[in-house]
Protein backbone atom coordinates (compact mmCIF):
# COMPACT_ATOMS: atom_id res chain seq x y z
CA UNK A 1 0.00 0.00 0.00
CA UNK A 2 1.31 3.48 -0.94
CA UNK A 3 2.67 5.85 2.12
CA UNK A 4 1.71 9.44 1.23
CA UNK A 5 4.09 12.43 1.97
CA UNK A 6 4.01 16.20 2.97
CA UNK A 7 6.31 18.55 4.65
CA UNK A 8 5.96 21.52 6.15
CA UNK A 9 8.55 24.46 7.90
CA UNK A 10 7.56 26.59 9.95
CA UNK A 11 9.63 29.72 10.90
CA UNK A 12 9.55 32.07 13.76
CA UNK A 13 7.44 32.06 17.06
CA UNK A 14 3.69 30.74 17.22
CA UNK A 15 2.55 34.61 16.87
CA UNK A 16 4.75 36.76 14.15
CA UNK A 17 6.06 33.18 12.31
CA UNK A 18 5.01 31.80 9.13
CA UNK A 19 5.01 28.69 7.63
CA UNK A 20 4.77 26.90 4.23
CA UNK A 21 3.48 23.37 3.22
CA UNK A 22 4.53 21.34 -0.20
CA UNK A 23 2.79 18.19 -1.22
CA UNK A 24 4.58 15.46 -2.34
CA UNK A 25 2.61 15.64 -5.87
CA UNK A 26 2.58 19.01 -6.30
CA UNK A 27 5.96 20.93 -5.71
CA UNK A 28 4.01 24.16 -4.96
CA UNK A 29 4.48 25.40 -1.44
CA UNK A 30 1.49 27.40 0.00
CA UNK A 31 1.60 29.31 3.23
CA UNK A 32 -0.32 29.29 6.44
CA UNK A 33 0.22 31.41 9.62
CA UNK A 34 -1.59 32.08 12.75
CA UNK A 35 -3.82 34.62 10.86
CA UNK A 36 -4.52 32.07 8.41
CA UNK A 37 -5.47 29.73 10.91
CA UNK A 38 -7.48 30.89 13.79
CA UNK A 39 -8.27 34.38 11.76
CA UNK A 40 -9.55 35.65 8.52
CA UNK A 41 -5.56 35.58 7.06
CA UNK A 42 -5.41 35.07 3.30
CA UNK A 43 -3.51 32.00 3.52
CA UNK A 44 -3.77 28.15 3.87
CA UNK A 45 -4.21 26.19 6.93
CA UNK A 46 -4.56 22.53 8.59
CA UNK A 47 -7.89 22.36 8.78
CA UNK A 48 -8.53 23.10 4.90
CA UNK A 49 -6.22 20.26 4.01
CA UNK A 50 -8.27 18.10 6.39
CA UNK A 51 -11.41 19.21 4.94
CA UNK A 52 -9.88 19.00 1.42
CA UNK A 53 -9.15 15.08 2.72
CA UNK A 54 -12.20 13.90 3.51
CA UNK A 55 -14.45 15.36 0.42
CA UNK A 56 -12.13 14.16 -1.48
CA UNK A 57 -12.14 10.60 0.06
CA UNK A 58 -15.79 10.77 0.47
CA UNK A 59 -16.51 11.71 -2.83
CA UNK A 60 -14.41 8.90 -4.44
CA UNK A 61 -15.60 6.29 -1.48
CA UNK A 62 -19.98 7.59 -2.72
CA UNK A 63 -19.13 6.95 -6.08
CA UNK A 64 -17.86 3.54 -5.57
CA UNK A 65 -20.89 2.47 -3.11
CA UNK A 66 -22.90 4.09 -6.05
CA UNK A 67 -21.54 2.02 -8.71
CA UNK A 68 -21.31 -1.05 -7.04
CA UNK A 69 -25.46 -0.15 -6.49
CA UNK A 70 -25.40 -0.08 -10.34
CA UNK A 71 -26.82 3.40 -10.20
CA UNK A 72 -23.40 5.35 -10.87
CA UNK A 73 -23.13 8.87 -10.23
CA UNK A 74 -22.92 11.61 -13.06
CA UNK A 75 -21.48 14.06 -10.47
CA UNK A 76 -20.94 14.38 -6.78
CA UNK A 77 -19.74 17.81 -5.49
CA UNK A 78 -18.45 17.40 -1.66
CA UNK A 79 -18.20 20.80 0.28
CA UNK A 80 -16.35 19.90 3.75
CA UNK A 81 -15.98 22.23 6.53
CA UNK A 82 -13.57 21.73 9.10
CA UNK A 83 -14.10 23.80 12.23
CA UNK A 84 -10.93 24.57 15.07
CA UNK A 85 -12.30 26.44 18.19
CA UNK A 86 -10.97 27.52 21.50
CA UNK A 87 -11.34 24.97 23.83
CA UNK A 88 -10.44 25.08 27.31
CA UNK A 89 -6.81 26.34 27.53
CA UNK A 90 -6.30 25.48 24.03
CA UNK A 91 -7.20 25.17 20.51
CA UNK A 92 -9.43 22.10 19.18
CA UNK A 93 -10.63 20.63 15.45
CA UNK A 94 -14.27 19.88 16.73
CA UNK A 95 -16.40 19.54 13.79
CA UNK A 96 -16.41 18.28 10.35
CA UNK A 97 -19.69 18.94 8.28
CA UNK A 98 -19.72 17.71 4.80
CA UNK A 99 -22.58 19.24 2.20
CA UNK A 100 -23.18 16.55 -0.40
CA UNK A 101 -24.70 17.03 -3.42
CA UNK A 102 -25.41 14.25 -6.27
CA UNK A 103 -26.54 14.01 -9.72
CA UNK A 104 -27.76 9.94 -9.93
CA UNK A 105 -29.81 8.49 -12.49
CA UNK A 106 -32.31 5.95 -11.32
CA UNK A 107 -31.81 6.06 -7.58
CA UNK A 108 -34.69 6.82 -5.26
CA UNK A 109 -33.84 9.23 -1.94
CA UNK A 110 -33.98 6.90 0.03
CA UNK A 111 -31.34 4.27 -1.17
CA UNK A 112 -29.32 7.13 -2.06
CA UNK A 113 -29.40 8.53 1.66
CA UNK A 114 -28.54 4.91 3.02
CA UNK A 115 -25.40 4.04 0.54
CA UNK A 116 -24.72 9.19 1.79
CA UNK A 117 -24.38 7.45 5.38
CA UNK A 118 -22.53 3.92 5.43
CA UNK A 119 -19.94 5.48 2.79
CA UNK A 120 -19.77 8.94 5.75
CA UNK A 121 -18.87 6.03 8.24
CA UNK A 122 -16.80 3.73 5.87
CA UNK A 123 -14.45 6.22 3.84
CA UNK A 124 -10.84 6.21 5.32
CA UNK A 125 -10.57 9.71 6.50
CA UNK A 126 -14.10 9.31 8.13
CA UNK A 127 -12.89 6.04 9.65
CA UNK A 128 -9.44 8.19 10.92
CA UNK A 129 -11.53 11.28 12.35
CA UNK A 130 -14.58 9.66 13.46
CA UNK A 131 -14.75 9.78 17.27
CA UNK A 132 -12.02 12.98 17.48
CA UNK A 133 -14.68 15.56 16.41
CA UNK A 134 -18.47 16.38 15.67
CA UNK A 135 -19.32 15.05 11.94
CA UNK A 136 -21.87 16.08 10.34
CA UNK A 137 -23.61 14.74 6.90
CA UNK A 138 -26.12 16.54 4.76
CA UNK A 139 -26.53 14.90 1.64
CA UNK A 140 -28.83 15.29 -1.42
CA UNK A 141 -29.79 14.52 -4.70
CA UNK A 142 -29.93 16.88 -7.44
Amino acid sequence: MPTRKANAVWEGGMKEGKGSYSLESNPTHALYSVASRFGEGGASNPEELLAAAEASCYSMALSGALERNGTPPKTITTDAACSVERVGDGWQITTMKLDVRASVPNIDDAKFQELAQATFAGCPVSKALKGNMKMELNARLE
